[in-house]
C-alpha cells in the first residue's frame, strides 16, 4: 500500500474506525461461539439456539439504519460514541444481573444488536476521508473489523469453560471501555460530510433498481460470512461431536481467513475492477459450499472448504463496498445504512434458517445447497448488470476508479 494512500486521508481516525468496528462486532458476535454452552445452560433445542445467535444479526440489521441516520444528522463520531455506550451498559446489566432464560437471552441479543449496528458508522467515518481512487482500500481496512469475529470465536468458549459463560460479558467490557476511550480522544469526523439525509432520501434510494442490486449482492457476501460465522460452532458440534473449544478454533480459521480478505478484496478491486473480483468470489464461494454439503466425513475436509468459501465472502465484501461509493458517492451514508441493513438480514435468515433445516431434517445439506444456489444467482444477476454500469455511472468519463 503505497504512501499517496495513507496521505491522502486521515490515517489516526481509519484506524478508530477498525478498533471501534473490530471490538463492537465481537460483541456482536460473542452469543455465536458460546451458543453450545449457553444452549446447555439453558436447555434450548437446535432451533432455539439458531435463533438466540440469529438475534442480534437481525437486530443490528434495523439499528444499523438508526444509527446511520443519527451518524448523518449528527456526526459519524457522536452516533458512535452512543452506540458504543448502549452496548457497554447492555453487557454491564447482563454480566451484573445474570441471564437465566431463553427470554433474557434474546433480549440481550437486542441490545447487542448496536454493536453491529457500528458498520453504518464506521464505514461513512473512514470512507468520507478519502477520494475515489482509494475508497477500496479505505472501506475494506475499516470493514476488516469484522475480524473481532476472530476475537470471540477464539477466546470467548475457552473463557466461557474457565468463568461460566454469563462471566465473558463482564470481561468483554474491558477492552470495549479502553476502545471507547480511545474512539473519543482520537477519532474526528471529515471536514467536508454530505448534508444530512432526510427518512424520504431512503426511501428515494430505494426508488433506484441499482441500490436494490448492492443491497442483494452484499445480503450474500456478508450475510454468508456473518451467517457461517455463526452458525460454523454448533455445526462442528454437531456434526463431528467437538467441544464447544474444539468448534471455536475451527470457526476462528474460517472467520479469521474472511475477515483477512476483506480489506485485501478491496484492494483487488482497485486494481481489477469490483466487478470482476465479485464474480470470481461468487463462483469459488458457491462451489465450496455445494461440495460441503454432501456432509463429508472428513472434519479437515470440511475445514478447508469453509475457509476457502470465507475467504471468498470476505473479499467479495471488500469489493461489494469498492463499488457502492462510485455509483452512490453523495449518498454514501444512506447506502451503508441500507446495505448493511441487507447484509445484516442476509446473515439472519442464513442462521435462523440452517438452524430450522437442522431441526427438521437432523442436518445441514439443505439449508448449505440453498446458500450455495443463492450465490450462484447472485452471480447472473452481477453479470447481467456489468454491460449497464461499465457503460454509465462505471465509465472512465465518470470514476477513477476500476469498476
Amino acid at each position: 500500500m503505497n504512501t499517496s494512500f495513507w496521505k491522502a486521508g486521515h490515517a489516526p481516525t481509519l484506524l478508530c474506525a477498525f478498533l471501534y468496528f473490530d471490538l463492537s462486532f465481537m460483541v456482536w458476535y460473542v452469543l455465536g461461539p458460546m451458543s453450545v454452552q449457553i444452549a446447555a445452560g439453558l436447555g434450548l433445542t437446535t432451533q432455539q439456539r439458531a435463533f438466540m445467535v440469529a438475534t442480534p444479526i437481525l437486530s443490528g440489521a434495523v439499528l444499523r439504519l438508526v444509527l446511520g441516520m443519527l451518524a448523518d444528522h449528527s456526526s459519524p463520531k457522536t452516533a458512535g460514541l452512543f452506540g458504543q455506550i448502549v452496548v457497554i451498559a447492555a453487557l454491564f446489566v447482563a454480566w451484573l444481573h445474570g441471564v437465566h432464560s431463553y427470554e433474557q437471552v434474546l433480549l440481550l441479543g437486542l441490545f447487542l444488536g448496536m454493536a453491529g449496528a457500528s458498520f453504518a458508522v464506521a464505514l461513512p467515518l473512514a470512507s468520507q476521508w478519502y477520494p475515489p481512487q482509494h475508497q477500496g482500500k479505505a472501506m475494506g481496512i475499516a470493514g476488516a473489523g469484522n475480524s473481532g469475529t476472530v476475537l470471540a470465536a477464539l477466546f470467548a468458549p475457552v473463557l466461557a469453560t474457565m468463568f461460566g459463560w454469563s462471566n465473558v460479558f463482564g470481561l468483554a467490557l474491558i477492552p470495549l471501555v479502553l476502545t471507547l476511550v480511545i474512539f473519543a480522544s482520537v477519532a474526528k469526523n471529515a471536514p467536508n460530510r454530505p448534508a444530512p439525509k432526510s427518512f424520504a432520501d431512503y426511501m428515494k434510494a430505494l426508488g433506484d433498481r441499482d441500490s436494490w442490486w448492492f443491497m442483494f449482492f452484499y445480503s450474500v457476501t456478508f450475510g454468508g460470512f456473518l451467517g457461517l460465522a455463526s452458525t460454523l460452532p454448533g455445526y462442528f458440534h454437531d456434526q463431528y461431536a467437538f467441544d464447544p473449544v474444539k468448534a471455536g478454533y475451527y470457526t476462528a480459521a474460517c472467520v479469521f481467513a474472511g475477515s483477512l480478505l476483506r480489506p485485501l478484496g478491496g484492494a483487488l478491486a482497485d486494481r481489477i475492477g469490483g466487478i470482476r473480483s465479485l464474480l470470481v468470489m461468487y463462483t469459488v464461494a458457491a462451489a465450496c459450499l455445494f461440495i460441503v454439503g454432501f456432509n463429508l466425513p472428513s472434519s479437515t475436509a470440511a475445514l478447508a472448504l469453509f475457509v476457502v468459501a470465507m475467504l471468498s465472502l470476505g473479499a467479495g465484501n471488500g469489493a461489494v463496498f469498492q463499488l457502492v461509493p462510485q455509483r452512490f458517492n453523495k449518498e454514501i451514508g444512506v447506502m451503508t445504512g441500507l446495505v448493511g441493513m441487507a447484509g445484516g438480514i442476509g446473515g439472519f435468515l442464513l442462521t435462523a434458517g440452517l438452524g430450522a433445516v437442522k431441526q427438521a431434517t437432523g442436518d445441514y445439506q439443505m439449508g448449505l445447497w440453498l446458500f450455495a444456489s443463492l450465490g450462484a444467482l447472485a452471480w447472473f444477476g452481477l453479470y447481467g448488470v456489468k454491460r449497464r454500469w461499465r457503460t454509465t455511472w462505471g465509465s472512465v468519463a465518470m470514476t477513477a476508479a476500476r469498476v
